[in-house]
């Protein structure tokens, strides 16, 4: 049973105020980056993709975002290293731990993003806070 029942649970696509204000402000700083020719501007929109993705697509755990935003610094830091300033190469190595992240969001019992009643089979118990 739901413990607190006057917040209900939802399931599918979401998107706040605050999220739009935050992408918003993110396309602003890219644009201008980009018009700055900064060689790493790309990472914010990658940034700021995945955050839309991950908050308001898929609504990953916190701790999986986290686990995506260490790889990713890890990932951008040895491209750094090796002089790769570029946007590709570091996007095609983050690309299996977005797609990681993703699937195990979507295989856990308690997805409840895009699609969540289709590809969760335990969507009502998650909707009724009844999943341990």
């Amino acid at each position: 049973m739901n413990p607190n029942p006057s917040q209900s649970r939802t399931c599918g696509f979401r998107l706040s105020w605050f999220d739009a204000v935050i992408l918003l402000l993110g396309a602003v700083l890219s644009g201008w980056l980009i018009s700055q020719s900064f060689p790493l501007g790309w990472i914010v929109p990658a940034a700021l993709l995945h955050f839309f993705l991950f908050c308001n697509v898929f609504l990953v755990w916190r701790r999986w975002e986290l686990l995506w935003a260490v790889a990713f610094v890890l990932n951008v830091g040895v491209h750094l290293v090796f002089g790769t300033l570029d946007f590709l190469s570091p996007m095609l190595v983050q690309l299996p731990v977005t797609v990681l992240v993703i699937t195990w969001q979507i295989r856990s019992p308690w997805y409840h993003g895009v699609f969540a009643e289709k590809w969760n089979p335990r969507m009502q118990e998650y909707l009724n806070a009844e999943l341990p």
